[in-house]
């Protein structure tokens, strides 16, 4: 009796993982040539853990997970790194004739041919996450090869030690680029070089959290810092002065953007790496996780022709990417879209975009004032730094264009008391604001490890306080997909504050801030800690992420 094979999305369906309607929407709009599998991950309806466990029951293929295996390193040498990369596989032991590959695709049979011949070895596949792989190929191919030399002397960087961090198949070149791809495959956001007394730490942040990745020796510093310089055209003579530069690279067919920033610390130059992924900037509003209220209102303030809309919070809260997906929703022939940026993040095509460059006294101010000569419709102003920036962009709001930047405050109504102490007169700040958006970003459970658990009494306490009940909390337990953390990816929540005309008056009489904020509960504004509480109701964060980004009243 031969035995049918189900195909791959009525499984998913009748797993209860995805909806008919998901799958045929899916099926639809993928490019072609695309497996079914990636399409729907690059959707978010499954996750990789729950496709594996689908396909090692649909294939019979068993799944390994690649956290803390432990590796035959001999075996790196059968198959080289480009290869492993390419093919998405990585050896994991050998019996007798038989060689254990974990692969990303196990019905890969042109891959499995491949290694059958280069090797001489039986294959036998077993199914891993494609970020398990990638992962496991960055930390231990390359991880002894080449710094027995950089171990052995102590280098200085002078002329003789140029070459050493020009020449591509130099240690030093190859432990800065495997830093690099690290991070891209760790989906960090930043990375951290820190100088420290008689050593040097690298450090990752992902999802908000630094955590250390790598200690090298104290003798490594000042090459490793040369090199980053090197490539970030920074001058590598001057150690006394903080610098900005920028780096292009493409890091396995994929381009990467970094910001870099040195500053000279007790130790030597402690170096920040900021990671620009241009192939994952969020450009749609629809998925910035803002609710439906929220989200409707923000459409409207930035469809509003004229008006400035402000988007506050502190570094790295997402402000520059809730401010891109909403020129990218703006951006059409038939409006002139002008920004002022330090620096020009993401590239965006349709949009014409100016670099601050304070040494040739091109300042937020003065190039806002030149762009008001272009005719343009839309104006966003990286940043609102100072009391000449704030007032070239409310005269602008004023004379019928649209003006979106971002200023660093606690919270919305905060932002108004900010440009007041800026000594912004009172009428200016009335007539020109349109609204305001606060917003954090929180980590998100795991999809892969979370469970159900209830609520601690403090926790229904805090529900309660904002009038809200509680019946159940989504944790993670901490899986090999989310390095044990419990939480993978971030999402924002927000506050938006829609400026109405009794508000208008409660600013220009010069009341008081609770005045304003009775005006705002009136108006339903969901605060900071009530978008949190109800992201936390539908299972996507923790209580402990919300309070550490939002004070509860």
């Amino acid at each position: 009796m031969k035995e049918t094979r189900k195909r791959l999305g009525d499984l998913l369906v009748e797993a209860g993982l995805l909806t008919e309607d998901q799958l045929q929407s899916t099926l639809k709009e993928k490019s072609a040539g695309q497996k079914l599998g990636d399409a729907l991950l690059q959707r978010g309806f499954i996750t990789e853990q729950q496709l594996i466990e689908v396909l090692e029951f649909q294939l019979g293929i068993p799944h390994v997970s690649l956290y803390r295996y432990p590796f035959d390193t001999k075996l790196f040498h059968l198959i080289p790194k480009e290869t492993a990369k390419r093919n998405q596989l990585i050896p994991l032991k050998k019996d007798g004739d038989k060689l254990f590959v974990a692969m990303a695709d196990p019905m890969d049979f042109f891959a499995i041919d491949d290694l059958r011949l280069s090797t001489g070895f039986q294959i036998e596949p077993a199914i891993a996450t494609k970020d398990d792989i990638l992962r496991s190929i960055n930390k231990y191919y390359d991880i002894d090869e080449g710094f027995e030399d950089l171990m052995g002397d102590a280098p200085e960087v002078g002329n003789v030690q140029e070459e050493k961090i020009t020449d591509q198949d130099s240690p030093i070149v190859r432990l800065v680029n495997q830093i690099l791809s690290n991070a891209v495959t760790m989906k960090a956001s930043d990375i951290h070089i820190d100088p420290q007394e008689t050593k040097v730490v690298i450090r990752y942040r992902i999802d908000g959290v630094l955590r250390v990745e790598r200690v090298l020796p104290k003798h490594m510093q000042s090459v490793l810092i040369a090199r980053i310089k090197i490539m970030s055209n920074l001058d590598i003579t001057e150690h006394r002065v903080p610098q900005d530069g920028r780096i292009k690279i493409n890091l396995d067919f994929h381009p990467i953007d970094l910001r870099v920033s040195s500053l000279p610390t007790v130790y030597g130059e402690k170096i920040v790496m900021r990671i620009l992924d241009l192939g994952s900037a969020l450009n749609d509003i629809n998925k910035l996780g803002f609710n439906k209220l929220n989200l409707k209102r923000f459409n409207d303030m930035i469809e509003k022709p004229t008006g400035i809309v402000l988007i506050t919070g502190p570094t790295g809260s997402g402000k520059s990417s809730t401010l891109y997906a909403a020129l990218n929703k703006l951006n059409s022939e038939e409006v002139n879209i002008i920004t002022i940026e330090d620096p020009v993040e993401y590239q965006i095509e349709g949009i014409n975009q100016i670099q601050v460059n304070a040494n040739v006294g091109m300042t937020f101010a003065k190039g806002l004032r030149s762009i008001l000569r272009q005719d343009p419709n839309i104006i966003m102003v990286g940043e609102i730094r100072d009391k000449e920036t704030v007032e070239v962009a409310i005269r602008a709001s004023l004379t019928g264009h649209l003006v979106l930047s971002t200023i660093h405050t606690n919270d919305s109504l905060g932002t108004v008391t900010r440009l007041l102490d800026m000594g912004v007169e009172p009428f200016l700040v009335a007539s020109s604001l349109s609204g305001i958006v606060a917003q954090r970003l929180v980590r998100r459970v795991c999809r892969d490890c979370a469970h159900e658990q209830a609520p601690t009494k403090r926790e229904i306490d805090i529900f309660a306080r904002r009038g809200m009940k509680v019946d159940k909390i989504i944790r993670g337990r901490g899986c090999s997909s989310c390095s044990m953390t419990g939480y993978k990816g971030r999402l924002a929540i927000h506050e938006v504050l829609v400026i109405n005309d009794d508000m208008r008056k409660v600013i220009l009489n010069g009341e008081s801030f609770t005045k304003l904020r009775e005006l705002a509960i009136r108006n339903k504004t969901v605060f900071l800690i009530d978008d949190g509480l109800l992201k936390i109701k539908q299972g996507l964060t923790t209580t402990e992420e919300v309070l550490r980004v939002a004070i509860p009243e």
